[in-house]
């Protein structure tokens, strides 16, 4: 097996999953990290054993580096893809692939022209129940779904903020709590849902209205071309960090997840069907335990030359979705 050279963009606090995961497969080697920031790529170099570079266009058509990881943030997300897919590199950035749609279209036409991947990082849809909701839309072994919702109840301080030049800025963070924290559980609705028939919506800035330029609160309805109705909501100004909550009523059943736990609600008895693997988690716990999993079918389907399948397509996806939320809402960028 031909050994992968990977690169990681960005050295804050996502990338040591992404470097753990690349270090524990077979065929994979970090070769080199990059941040501005000379202490962070010095120090994560020295963690990983490889590399430090604070000029990231120095690793741009290198062929010992098959794939970047982009950890940076939202507002260079698509600049860097589009550099390093024209350079034939792969591609795996973290999420959003872009600020807004346009440019997300772009990428999308880079990434069709290049001979590399690129891949989104929306790892909780490797998450087990996650999986177990989709086998039991796609079965209808519960019958139709007829409604959806999800309540994501998160905590950002001042200090969150302030200690970054790029959070809460509509240029370089393309939004508040729906872009940056909520936007895998919008992800989700839309990937169970299907194909969106409309989308209306609110968003406010509750809390932290002294601090940042965009929302911190947002509430959605989603309706899809199926009838399915979606409901969201997502706030950065509850006091703690509560785990995601999501419900799906079916015709014959419902299945609720709480605490990363998925039941099944039927014939009025609840059964436990999938729960966490490990207790342990690499990271901030609502992270979840996934990205290992993504990032290494993303390696898989590069090495067997297939096409990786969250790509900029479906990262388009969830930002029509902030799109539509912001559009329907009164004085969004307020």
């Amino acid at each position: 097996m031909s050994t992968i050279g990977a690169a990681i963009i960005g050295c804050g606090a996502i990338a040591p999953l992404h470097a753990k995961a690349i270090q524990s497969m077979e065929g994979a080697r970090l070769v080199a990290v990059a941040d501005t920031d000379l202490v962070k790529a010095a120090e994560a170099a020295k963690n990983y054993g490889c590399e430090a570079l604070t000029d990231y266009k120095q690793l741009l058509g290198r062929t010992d580096i098959g794939i970047v990881h982009l950890c940076t943030p939202h507002h260079l997300h698509a600049p860097m893809a589009a550099e390093f897919l024209e350079a034939g590199h792969h591609v795996l950035t973290e999420k959003p692939v872009a600020l807004d749609v346009p440019s997300a279209r772009g990428i999308q036409e880079v990434a069709a022209a290049s001979r590399g991947q690129l891949g989104i990082v929306f790892q909780n849809r490797y998450n087990h129940p996650s999986i177990r909701i989709k086998e039991t839309i796609d079965s209808g072994i519960l019958g139709r779904l007829i409604c959806m919702k999800g309540i994501v109840t998160w905590y950002r301080s001042e200090d969150y903020y302030m200690e970054s030049g790029w959070r809460g800025k509509w240029a370089t963070e393309g939004g508040g709590v729906l872009i940056n924290q909520t936007i895998h559980t919008l992800d989700l609705l839309q990937w169970f849902g299907g194909e969106i028939a409309s989308v209306t919506g609110s968003v406010s800035t509750d809390v932290l209205n002294e601090v940042i330029e965009v929302e911190d609160t947002a509430h959605a309805c989603i309706i899809f071309k199926n009838n399915v109705r979606g409901l969201f909501y997502g706030t950065n100004a509850y006091c703690v960090n509560s785990p995601v909550e999501m419900e799906f009523v079916f015709e014959q059943g419902t299945l609720l997840l709480r605490r990363d736990c998925l039941y099944l609600w039927k014939d009025g008895n609840e059964t436990l069907l999938t729960e966490p693997v490990s207790t342990a988690v690499e990271g901030k716990s609502y992270w979840g335990t996934s990205h290992q999993r993504l990032i290494l079918d993303f390696y898989k389907h590069v090495r067997e030359g297939r096409k990786f399948w969250i790509d900029a397509g479906e990262g388009i996806k969830a930002l029509e979705v902030i799109a539509g939320i912001y559009s329907t809402a009164v004085n969004p960028s307020n």
